[in-house]
């Protein structure tokens, strides 16, 4: 689904890409580890559009997408969260999903004046829709609540949410544990588990938990240095000798991660 060949990006002097080639498989849940500074988030950001990249090439169904800006990506089916959430804090968990899908009647000033039934009616299928997604998130309860006001897990959900408002194609999930607690980032899981498996998305994960990874991802790609180092299972990661060595050689931390 998504093919990436000798692709870098450098700030400078500094090589954060340098010539990481490696393929999503459609349907597939990846997982992308790597110690820190690997250049993972780097990665994400230029299949995403985010940065441009150096030099090298991206494909989505064999279509070039090379450097395309978010939007356009977005509109092809490609989304992408942050290790940060990036909620409308002040709306509702509902008006935040309402908000996702583009092109809407109510944005253009004309059909605020002579549109407004075809407004109204778009907003009760959105209303209907962000209801069904909230309920399969199980946050239902959190319709009415300011998105600004939900844990940090609870607002994961709904990065996850809004990705379900346009039937994504393959998403992009930066550190989707990050600040959460154990027990919310198993429902985190079992969520991707079954966007997978009941609607076919398409999902690369990156995260430094290894139980979460191991729950949910196969294949496993390790980046070092700005390269693909190894591609396999879990097990066949933590066993190869150049993913330990770029683990042990970043300090214990590391080390016990990869544990």
């Amino acid at each position: 689904m998504i093919r990436v060949e000798n692709l870098h990006r450098h700030f400078g002097g500094f090589r954060a890409v340098d010539g990481a080639s490696l393929e999503i498989e459609q349907g597939s849940i990846t997982g992308l580890i790597g110690p820190n500074g690997a250049g993972k988030t780097t990665l994400f950001n230029v299949i995403a559009g985010v940065l441009e990249p150096t030099s090298g090439q991206v494909t989505m169904g064999g279509a070039d997408i090379t450097g395309l800006p978010p939007h356009q990506l977005f509109h092809k089916g490609l989304l992408r969260t942050f290790q940060i959430a990036h909620e409308f804090g002040s709306m509702t968990c509902r008006e935040n999903l309402m908000m996702v899908p583009g092109n809407q009647s109510g944005e253009t000033l004309w059909n605020t004046w002579f549109g407004r039934k075809r407004i109204a009616n778009e907003e009760r299928a959105l209303r209907a829709k962000a209801d069904e997604v909230l309920e399969f998130l199980t946050i239902s309860h959190l319709a009415d609540h300011k998105a600004g006001q939900v844990s940090g897990g609870q607002k994961k959900l709904l990065e996850l949410g809004r990705t379900m408002m346009v039937d994504a194609k393959i998403v992009f999930l930066d550190e989707v544990g990050a600040g959460v607690n154990r027990t919310l980032l198993m429902t985190i899981a079992d969520t991707i588990l079954r966007l997978n498996r009941e609607r076919g998305y398409t999902f690369v994960v990156i995260e430094h938990d290894m139980d979460f990874i191991g729950k949910i991802c196969d294949p496993v790609i390790c980046m070092a240095e700005g390269k693909v180092l190894a591609q396999g299972t879990l097990a066949e990661i933590k066993a190869n000798p150049h993913v330990i060595e770029a683990y042990l050689g970043t300090g214990l931390k590391n080390k016990e991660m990869l544990a």
